[in-house]
């Protein structure tokens, strides 16, 4: 059955929030689309949709509770039809969709790692005793702590810019930021930024990658995304995903996560943190790219096994 592609009268139209980075998300999204079946980009309108997370920005992401904070009112839309897909940041993302929704399409990865962002270091180590880290991840606050437990850690709520404009008013000596976010902005080359290696900081689950989300029974929508869906990063968030869901974990704890491929062997790595870096647990598996979801929930088993059940009952809020 031919189906009927969207046009500047009928746009397919793509939820998004309304950050710099998350317009540049979507953007590339659409340009992919276009490109895929010759479409200009009018067959195609950018919806931009605030979120909790985006409306509440004086108060820790603990402290507004629950899980999608960047996703439940995008997802409210598409139910609706207000929208026909949503572009998210996979680290944003639930481990469960809403029911009718369905998310299995990503697009190639970029670079996971963090960025060290400072005007005169470059690492952590480097970093005098006391100095300031500003961060609104209670992950990358748990691996600072847990490294550095002389540091001072402060609260850097916004995008990408509302953090960069704190950290050059001193609010703090160093942020750090998701590579992959300073690439797609096109900001990597302008800033004082250091990639830090995932020996030195874990990134988060799925950094780095974005998902396209979609109404389950919309058939177009799932033809035209099958033409833009990186098979290769789909192999490393089902290992990803997996370990986080066997964690119970969200965005808002301190859950690390990163699967690497090379030569066919899949490496998954893990580690779980208590928010104030005094307790860390940490692993990683190896084998076949197939296995990769069942590793995530075994390298999961294990943590929860060796971090025992006062730590797990923090980490899944019960």
């Amino acid at each position: 059955m031919t189906q009927e592609m969207p046009s500047p009268d009928a746009p397919l139209k793509l939820g998004t929030r309304g950050s710099p980075l998350a317009l540049a998300q979507a953007n590339e999204t659409r340009d992919r689309l276009a490109d895929a079946f010759d479409l200009p980009h009018e067959a195609f309108q950018i919806v931009v949709i605030k979120t909790t997370g985006d409306r509440i920005i004086d108060r820790p992401l603990k402290e507004i509770g629950g899980k999608g904070l960047f996703t439940r009112e995008i997802e409210a839309a598409m139910l609706s039809g207000e929208i026909d897909l949503a572009v998210h940041s996979m680290k944003d993302m639930p481990v469960l969709q809403p029911e009718g929704l369905t998310l299995d399409t990503y697009l190639p990865r970029e670079d996971p790692r963090d960025a060290f962002i400072s005007p005169a270091l470059s690492s952590i180590a480097e970093l005098p005793k006391g100095a300031v880290v500003g961060t609104s991840s209670l992950r990358r606050r748990a691996q600072v702590l847990q490294r550095r437990p002389d540091l001072q850690v402060v609260e850097f709520r916004g995008n990408v810019q509302t953090r960069l404009k704190k950290l050059e008013d001193g609010v703090a000596d160093v942020t750090f930021l998701a590579l992959a976010g300073l690439h797609r902005l096109n900001m990597a080359e302008e800033l004082p930024q250091t990639p830090v290696p995932p020996e030195d900081m874990l990134p988060a689950v799925a950094q780095g990658a974005i998902g396209i989300e979609r109404r389950a029974d919309d058939d177009r929508a799932a033809h035209m995304l099958a033409a833009i869906h990186c098979a290769a990063t789909a192999e490393r968030l089902a290992a990803e995903r997996a370990f986080l869901a066997a964690l119970d974990g969200s965005c808002e704890t301190p859950i690390a996560g990163l699967a690497e491929v090379a030569d066919g062997t899949l490496r998954l790595r893990g580690e779980v943190l208590r928010p104030d870096g005094s307790e860390a647990h940490a692993g990683e598996r190896s084998g076949p790219v197939a296995d990769g979801a069942a590793m995530g929930r075994d390298l999961a088993q294990d943590l929860i096994a060796r971090a025992g059940s006062d730590f797990m009952d923090w980490i899944t809020g019960r």
